[in-house]
């Protein structure tokens, strides 16, 4: 009788490594695929957004996040001078993360 317990104790260890090995097997994959679909693609367009940032040049045409087209007159380490539209008195200081779009001129 002893020998039938022992042989449905075991049995029952058995499965339960089991069940934590394929739970942490689970768990692993759908990190993976989390990683895969989500992250991977956002660090990639940060990088993209933080290469555009740092490419800014003075005579630059900008599209910032709100919509507004102009031309870079200043450039320090955080802001830009934005000048917008034909008369040279709309001139704004903004952050350079506020920039959407960057077209270099025809010259170049």
């Amino acid at each position: 009788m002893n020998l039938l317990l022992a042989d449905a104790n075991a049995a029952t260890a058995g499965q339960g490594t089991a069940s934590i090995i394929s739970l942490v097997l689970m768990l692993v994959f759908w990190f993976g695929i989390m990683y895969f679909l989500m992250i991977r693609p956002q660090r990639k367009e940060q990088k993209k957004k933080a290469a555009l940032i740092n490419s800014v040049e003075v005579g630059d045409s900008v599209l910032t996040t709100s919509g507004f087209y102009g031309i870079i007159i200043d450039v320090t380490d955080e802001d830009v001078i934005v000048e917008f539209g034909n008369n040279k008195n709309c001139r704004i200081p903004m952050k350079k993360a506020a920039i959407e779009q960057v077209e270099k001129p025809d010259g170049e």
